[in-house]
């Protein structure tokens, strides 16, 4: 199982970072290694800035590649709301020089994935909501009709350089409203109306 990301798939997400908005999916994967296990996720010694990045959470439903961006939809198997941990400071050295920033992102237990939930709002191309709130404050919302890219569009666009398999995880991009994260934070991650994980920062 990997897990495929999409940077930069809001307008307001990239302007907020000061970056330049895509004109094609901007990708970068996460390994196995990266899902959270528990509802714990501990602050790594290696960042003093770590970020949430709340996002609609795909899992791919069956083998494929070259997929065509019209069938493309027939590969969601389910979906729910998750959190793409971002060490920021690490990531802005990393940019910096020029060099690649999985460090950043594709560290151990950086993958939030909330419980599964039916995958037909997505299949059927209508547009879901998801939200995260912060001790109780709404902080981050967003909705896939405001993504640059689609979901279709983003199957299609990794499988022509990736082989998506059963189980894989995509990882379709944060709103605005991403900030940092502070030991004793209570995250919890909503699709529409229903809660789909509650995470506590140690």
């Amino acid at each position: 199982m990997k897990i495929v990301c999409i940077a930069r798939n809001y307008v307001d997400h990239a302007k907020e970072l000061n970056n330049a908005v895509p004109t094609t999916p901007v990708l970068f994967l996460k390994p196995d290694t990266a899902l959270l296990q528990g509802n714990a996720f501990f602050m790594p010694d290696f960042s003093a800035d770590m970020h949430y990045e709340t996002e609609l959470v795909i899992r791919i439903g069956k083998n494929g590649k070259h997929i065509d961006e019209s069938f493309a939809l027939n590969y969601v198997d389910a979906i729910t709301t998750g959190i793409d941990f971002t060490a920021r400071d690490v990531q802005a050295r990393q940019k910096e020089k020029g060099l690649p920033w999985e460090i950043a992102k594709a560290f151990d237990q950086s993958a939030v994935v909330g419980s599964w939930q039916d995958a037909d709002p997505v299949r059927n191309g209508r547009p879901v909501h998801f939200s995260m709130h912060r001790n109780g404050n709404l902080v981050q919302q967003g909705n896939s009709q405001d993504m640059i890219f689609s979901v279709a569009r983003q199957i299609s666009y990794a499988s022509t350089f990736f082989t998506l398999r059963q189980g894989d995880i995509l990882f379709t991009g944060t709103p605005s409203g991403v900030g940092p994260v502070a030991p004793g934070d209570k995250l919890e991650g909503f699709l529409e109306t229903d809660k789909v994980f509650d995470i506590q920062i140690r």
